[in-house]
C-alpha cells in the first residue's frame, strides 16, 4: 500500500463528515486498519542463495497486507522471477564500479570465488545511497544479510527496527561458534581436523560436522582470498547489532540449534518456517515438453539432477557422476545448469563424457536451460532427488516427499548434509575421506539403493513422512503469522 494510497484514504474520511454516520465508521474502521501496515526494507547479499529467500519472505510478508521496499543492484533485480505482488517495490542501487570484477558482474554466479572479496567491496560502497533512501522511506523495519557490517549503526541512528535475517541455517551458524569464539579466532580450533567433530558448545548429540577433505578444500580456498573486511567481522556486526534474528526453520525439526542459536547470540531468535515454495503456473514454456517425457516414465522411477545455479563441478566430479548415473541403469533428468570456468573467466571448461547423451538417449534428459523444478520434482514419476544439499533445494525436495541422494559441493551444504542424515531423509554418495574422491560405482550403488534398493527403504519412507511437515503449508504458515506479529508488536511507537 503506497503511501499517497493512505494519505488519499485519509482526505476521504476527512470528507466523510458529508456521508451518514455509519459511513463515517467504516471509512475510520478502514483506515486504522491501513494504518498498521509495515513498510519493511528488505537488503539481501549479492547471491542467489541469499536474494531468493529474501524474495520468498517478502512475498509472505505482502500476503499479510504490508508493504516492502526490496533493494538491491539492477542487474539483479532484472533476473528475478516476474513481480510477484503490487506491494513489492524493487529499488535499484547501481553497483560502484571495480576495476577488478567482470563487466556487469553483480552477483557471486558472475565471479570466481578469489574474487568475491572485490564484490564485497562494491556493496560496501552502497552504504551512502542506501543511508539516503533509508533517510527518505522512514520504514519500520528493515531487515537484512550479513554482509553490510556497516547498516546497523546507520539504522539505529535514524530509529529504525533492525533484523538479520541469515541465509545460513541455525546449525551452521551455530557449529562456527558464538560472537566472541568468531573475533577472537578460537584456539582450541586451528585445524582442519578440529571441524571434524563437533565444538564443545554443542552440548547434544549431533552429526553434523565437516569431513576431512571438505573442511580442508575450505581452507585451501580461503587462503588464497584476502579481504579487507573479514566475514566473520560481518557477520558480528550485522547479527549482534540486529535486535531481532530471523531464521528460515521451524521447532517441530530444529528445536536444539534453534535454542542453542538464541543462547549464543543473546537475542529473540524468530523461526520465520522453512518457507516451501508454492508450485506456480509455468505456463505454456517448457513445462508441457519436459512432461511428455515424464508421463511415459514408470511411477518412482526417475532420478531428478540439479545441482544450482550456482553450483560448480570440477570435471573430475561431472565425469564420474555422469558415469554413474549411466552405470545405474535408471531413468534420469539432469538440469545441468552448472557455471562453466570460462563464464568465470577462467580458461578451462568443463563438459560431460564423450557419448554420454547418446549412449543414455531414451532413458534420460540432460536439460540445459531454466526447468520448472517444482513442476518436476512433484511428478508422480520422479522417484529421488540428486542434490548438492543448498538449504531451498532440501526443503524443495522433502516437502514432495522425495529421498535425497546427497553431493554437497562446498561450505554450509556439508552440514546441510549431515542434518539430513540426522533425519534419516536422505544417503550420501561416498568419498574418500582424506581427498574427496569419487568414482562411478559409488554414485551408482547410492542411486540405485535410494531409488528402488531394499537397503533405502527406510530413507523412502522417512521422506514420505517429513512431507507432513516440509509440505505442510498451513503449519507453515502459522510461522509466518508468528513472525508477522512480532514485527508489528515491535514496530516503532
Amino acid at each position: 500500500m503506497s503511501y499517497f494510497y493512505l494519505q488519499t484514504q485519509r482526505q476521504k474520511a476527512q470528507e466523510g463528515a458529508k456521508r451518514t454516520q455509519q459511513e463515517v465508521s467504516s471509512a475510520a474502521m478502514a483506515e486504522a486498519t491501513n494504518n498498521k501496515k509495515l513498510h519493511v526494507v528488505m537488503f539481501p547479499w549479492l547471491a542467489f542463495g541469499h536474494i531468493i529467500p529474501y524474495l520468498q519472505l517478502a512475498k509472505l510478508l505482502a500476503q499479510k497486507g504490508h508493504r516492502i521496499s526490496f533493494v538491491s543492484t539492477p542487474r539483479n533485480i532484472q533476473r528475478l522471477p516476474p513481480h510477484p505482488s503490487p506491494l513489492i517495490t524493487f529499488v535499484e542501487l547501481p553497483l560502484p564500479h571495480d576495476h577488478n570484477l567482470p563487466e556487469n558482474a553483480e552477483s557471486t554466479m558472475d565471479v570466481p570465488p578469489h574474487k568475491v572479496p572485490h564484490l564485497k567491496t562494491a556493496f560496501d560502497a552502497l552504504q551512502r545511497p542506501l543511508s539516503l533512501f533509508l533517510e527518505t522511506a522512514a520504514p519500520d523495519w528493515i531487515i537484512y544479510d550479513f554482509a553490510p557490517h556497516w547498516l546497523p549503526p546507520i539504522a539505529a541512528k535514524l530509529r529504525i527496527p533492525r533484523a538479520f535475517f541469515s541465509a545460513f541455517n541455525a546449525w551452521t551458524i551455530t557449529f562456527f561458534g558464538p560472537p566472541s569464539t568468531l573475533l577472537n579466532d578460537d584456539v582450541s580450533r586451528t585445524e582442519p581436523r578440529h571441524f571434524t567433530v563437533p565444538p564443545k558448545w554443542i552440548t547434544f548429540p549431533s552429526k553434523i560436522v565437516f569431513r576431512l577433505y571438505e573442511i580442508k578444500k575450505f581452507f585451501s580456498l580461503m587462503e588464497g582470498i584476502s579481504s579487507d573486511v573479514s566475514d566473520t567481522f560481518r557477520l558480528e556486526s550485522t547479527a549482534g547489532g540486529a535486535d531481532a534474528y530471523l531464521i528460515r526453520g521451524c521447532v517441530e525439526l530444529q528445536r536444539h540449534w534453534l535454542d542453542l542459536l538464541a543462547e549464543l547470540y543473546q537475542k529473540p531468535v524468530v523461526p520465520v518456517g522453512l518457507m516451501p515454495p508454492q508450485v506456480e503456473d509455468s505456463g505454456e514454456g517448457t513445462w508441457p515438453e519436459i512432461s511428455r517425457w515424464m508421463d511415459r516414465q514408470v511411477e518412482g522411477s526417475v532420478v531428478y539432477v540439479a545441482f544450482g545455479s550456482e553450483g560448480v563441478l570440477s570435471q573430475e566430479e561431472l565425469t564420474e557422476l555422469a558415469l554413474g548415473v549411466e552405470l545405474s541403469g535408471l531413468p534420469f533428468f539432469w538440469a545441468l545448469a552448472v557455471r562453466r570456468r570460462t563464464d568465470l573467466g577462467e580458461p578451462e571448461t568443463i563438459e560431460l563424457p564423450e557419448g554420454f547423451e547418446d549412449r543414455t538417449k531414451g532413458r534420460g534428459v540432460v536439460w540445459t536451460s531454466w526447468v520448472p523444478q517444482l513442476r518436476i520434482l512433484g511428478h508422480k514419476s520422479v522417484g529421488g532427488f540428486l542434490t548438492h544439499c543448498g538449504s531451498s533445494s532440501i526443503i524443495e525436495g522433502l516437502q514432495f516427499g522425495l529421498p535425497l541422494i546427497m553431493f554437497p559441493l562446498f561450505g554450509e551444504q556439508s552440514l546441510n548434509a549431515r542434518w539430513v542424515e540426522e533425519l534419516e531423509a536422505g544417503i550420501e554418495i561416498a568419498r574418500g575421506e582424506e581427498d574427496g574422491s569419487l568414482t562411478g560405482e559409488s554414485v551408482a550403488n547410492t542411486l540405485k539403493m535410494v531409488i528402488e534398493g531394499d537397503e533405502g527403504r527406510a530413507c523412502r519412507e522417512r521422506a514420505r513422512a517429513l512431507r507432513e511437515i516440509f509440505g505442510d503449508h498451513d503449519l507453515q504458515a502459522k510461522y509466518t503469522d508468528q513472525f508477522v506479529g512480532y514485527l508489528e508488536e515491535h514496530r516503532p511507537s
